[in-house]
């Protein structure tokens, strides 16, 4: 006889609703795309209508309505309800409808991806590193050993296993990003294509071993030396030409745009207060004259639906709102030192501290800072500019790459300048300073800040 069985299984699926969508995407926008939707909004939504400006709440009118103040060395609190679910809101399968604004750069593509594909933990970690050092063409600027050196404190990473999550990662999109050379770049960008693809085997030997041939424009001794005619050498080249040389390009968006604070923080009676820039969007409200209406029993099903919509829209903005304040506050406490001193006292900090400390997923904390700037005493930033690695210094505790970098620049700012000096001698001095940093990542943030070698700065002065 057959033995029956029943089986229970229990899952767990997030509903994306229409009003998270909303919220979501009103959080990663900057102000001026914002405004834009709420212009629209009030153009197509009769239940919207926009306060006069006499009623705003700017920092100017009223200046402790919405003011936070932060102190450093007291415990972070936060003087407002939660916003809703920030579980939710943060969640990091919600990224997909969102992955492809106009104003999205080829980081946030990539981690995007890397939150979407089938990446192990570890994985993740290392592919979130790795990103860091891609370039706005698309290309890995540093060798993975000097990468497993860059990666956060935890299990030790094999550089076997880098060389995994970089495969991994140089399958996303766009097809060539994380190459180390042109050469890495157009394989692999010839090995998505169909495997039947007339010239491909021959496209992806010349790309391998000969493509100096090409760039040189010496096809007759590249003909000779692979021993192949004419006709199959032009297929080949095809699509090495149809490759893209810097797949990066594609993603990144360098369209200048007008910089509107977000936030403004300032000092006042010895305290840093933020405050929310209330000016950079109108204060919307329910148009009592129709909600009346529908309040009277009068049916409408559209004017119900736009008020519905209406709702949405005015708790998504003060979400947002909120979720900037939590945010810049969190910011603001950890850098103080930066805020007193300039960069070279910025502490480390990674996406993970702010979510931790405010309680939402690091996702939403990377939607919050981008494109989203903050006004200061020493210039306006964007939000992520706060954000930097950890380097470990001689006694033990962490250091910020932006204050490392900003000692270098101040190093060779004080050189003598008949004697720069070398990455070697720039490492000791930080050494002697208590930070232990080697010379290649001496020579990578010089580099990175566009300043030349010591012979190229001796060369210089000798001119």
């Amino acid at each position: 006889m057959a033995k029956l069985s029943l089986q229970l299984k229990l899952g767990q699926q997030l509903a994306m609703t229409p009003q998270l969508q909303q919220a979501i995407r009103l959080l990663q926008m900057p102000v001026m795309e914002l405004n834009a939707q709420i212009q629209e909004a009030l153009e197509s939504n009769v239940m919207l209508e926009q306060e006069e400006p006499s009623t705003l709440e700017t920092m100017e009118s009223d200046p402790d309505e919405a003011n936070v103040e932060v102190v450093e060395g007291e415990d972070f609190e936060s003087s407002w309800d939660e916003p809703g679910n920030n579980s939710s809101l943060g969640d990091n399968n919600l990224q997909p409808d969102f992955a492809d604004e106009s104003t999205e750069t080829l980081k946030q593509h990539l981690l995007w991806q890397i939150e979407m594909e089938q990446f192990s933990p570890r994985e993740v970690v290392i592919a979130q590193t790795l990103v860091d050092y891609i370039n706005d063409d698309g290309y890995l600027t540093e060798t993975l050993q000097n990468i497993a050196d860059f990666l956060p404190q935890g299990p030790e990473f094999k550089t076997a296993e880098i060389e995994v999550a970089l495969s991994k990662l140089q399958t996303l999109d766009p097809i060539g990003v994380g190459a180390r050379d042109l050469s890495e770049c157009i394989q692999l960008q010839l090995q998505q294509l169909d495997a039947n693809e007339p010239g491909l085997s021959l496209a992806l030997n010349i790309a391998t071993t000969s493509l100096e041939f090409v760039a040189d424009n010496e096809l007759t001794i590249l003909r000779r030396n692979l021993g192949v005619s004419e006709a199959d050498l032009d297929e080949a080249l095809r699509l090495i030409r149809a490759s893209h040389p810097k797949p990066g390009s594609a993603i990144s968006n360098d369209t200048a745009e007008y910089v509107v604070p977000d936030v403004y923080v300032r000092k006042q009676d010895n305290r840093w207060v933020v405050d929310v820039n209330r000016s950079t969007s109108p204060k919307l409200s329910i148009n009592h004259a129709y909600a009346s209406a529908l309040a009277s029993g009068d049916a409408h099903s559209t004017l119900r639906s736009q008020l519905q919509e209406a709702r949405f829209l005015i708790r998504s903005l003060e979400i947002r709102n909120e979720t900037l304040l939590k945010v810049a506050m969190c910011i603001v406490e950890r850098q103080v030192k930066f805020l007193e001193n300039g960069e070279m006292a910025m502490k480390p900090m990674i996406l993970r501290d702010v979510a931790e400390a405010v309680g939402m997923h690091e996702s939403t904390i990377s939607r919050v800072t981008t494109s989203k700037y903050m006004h200061t005493p020493r210039g306006v930033f964007e939000f992520k500019y706060f954000f930097s690695s950890q380097l470990t210094a001689t006694d033990g505790t962490g250091e910020s790459s932006t204050a490392i970098r900003a000692r270098i620049k101040r190093l060779i700012g004080e050189e003598p300048p008949d004697k720069p000096l070398s990455d070697s001698k720039l490492a000791k001095l930080l050494m002697a300073e208590g930070s232990n940093i080697a010379r290649r990542t001496v020579a990578k943030y010089r580099e990175a800040m566009n300043i030349p070698s010591s012979s190229e700065r001796k060369k210089r002065v000798i001119h």
